[in-house]
């Protein structure tokens, strides 16, 4: 285990911090601006662990390769993600197929997109709550997240227009449960 006084103390130097990212991803925290700057080290570090987005510099946090890295294991560090890349469909949708949790970081519009939404809601129902109303409302993404779990239905029955709640897919999933 790396001494962090020492990766403290010798934070502008590069080859300590390329062998410390091998141990842990995180201890990136204790680099200098410009290595958290760099965009070697950080891929590094991200594939080491996803978490160490966080100390990332902002650039490398609107960087589309380092944040595909990044989610294609662990969705939920989107949080750590430039609104930019909270708006991109490609990487959002990565992040969803790992962790519908990631859907409460997407930017407004891609929580409306049905793509999205669903693929978020198979991952995870519950985080339907924070998909738009419109996506709600839609039959494929109730389905998903009622059959996920029917007490998701407090979450889509607001939303949900009653010639849908009389549609035969959601009325089948609601009888079942």
């Amino acid at each position: 285990m790396m001494d962090i006084e020492e990766l403290k103390k010798n934070s502008q130097d590069k080859q300590l911090f390329n062998s410390a990212i091998k141990e842990s991803g995180l201890y990136l925290e204790w680099a200098c601006p410009e290595l958290q700057d760099d965009k070697e080290l950080v891929l590094e570090a991200v594939k080491q662990n996803p978490g160490a987005l966080e100390f990332a510099s902002d650039r490398l946090k609107d960087d589309k390769e380092v944040l595909n890295e990044a989610v294609k294991t662990v969705g939920w560090v989107m949080c750590y993600a430039s609104d930019n890349l909270r708006a991109d469909k490609d990487v959002v949708l990565q992040a969803v197929k790992n962790d519908g949790q990631a859907l409460y970081y997407a930017s407004k519009e891609l929580r409306d997109d049905k793509q999205v939404v669903l693929e978020a809601v198979k991952n995870k129902g519950i985080i339907v709550k924070y998909a738009s109303n419109s996506a709600r409302a839609d039959v494929d993404i109730a389905v998903a997240a009622l059959t996920q779990n029917p007490k998701n239905m407090s979450y889509v029955k607001g939303c949900l227009m009653p010639e849908v709640l009389e549609n035969e897919e959601v009325r089948k999933v609601l009888e079942e449960s």
